[in-house]
Order: C-alpha cells, then structure tokens, then sequence
C-alpha cells in the first residue's frame, strides 16, 4: 500500500513490480514508512551478480549456478543443448528409476531463496 500511497501503479502481469514514471526520492518516501537500512550498491542478489551501467543492469547467473550443482553433486556433468530428446513423447516407463523427490525439492527452494 505504501508504494501505491507514493504515486506507483502495480503491474497487471507481476505483482511484485511498481512503475512510476516520476522522478523521487524513493528511499527517502521508504524511510519515513519502514525502517530501511542502506547497505550501498547492489552487488548481488539471490546469488545473482549484477553490474549497473548508465543505461543497463546486467545479471550474471555464474556464482549462482556452480553453486547449484556443486549442492547436487553434479558439478561434473555435461553440458547439453537440450536436455531431452526431441520430440520425445512423455509417459509411464515400467523400468524408469523413481525421481529422489526430496532432492527435487530442495533444489526448488534453493532456486526461491
């Protein structure tokens, strides 16, 4: 609500994104409604690198990646261009190994981290 109080309008197709097409001082309208603390250019996020330009913001997904697979063991594997065959038609195989559910999982709330 505080940001929509501040002149933003909400994204129909991402809730969490605010657009404002007015300069302000954010941090300064932020400040007098939460306790906010400045902790200096962004450097990362999610474990996620990002480089600010004048004009551009670049995401580098590298750190973030060796990370995964060194948690799941796989920082060995290769790498492919699609990771399934083409065309392959999905269904229930009598000799498929069972997927490790937890493992799956976890992996899930590392990406939401």
């Amino acid at each position: 609500m505080a940001m929509k109080n501040n002149g933003f309008r909400q994204s129909n197709s991402d809730h969490t994104l605010f657009l404002k097409h007015q300069k302000g001082k954010l941090q300064d309208y932020l400040a007098t409604e939460f306790e906010i603390k400045n902790l200096g250019g962004l450097k990362y996020l999610l474990g996620i690198k990002v480089a600010l330009s004048q004009q551009d913001i670049f995401l580098f997904k590298r750190k973030y990646v060796l990370d995964l697979l060194i948690d799941t063991g796989m920082l060995d594997c290769k790498s492919v261009d699609t990771p399934i065959v083409q065309n392959h038609h999905l269904g229930e195989y009598p000799d498929q190994v069972t997927t490790n559910k937890e493992r799956y999982q976890r992996l899930g709330r590392q990406c939401n981290r």
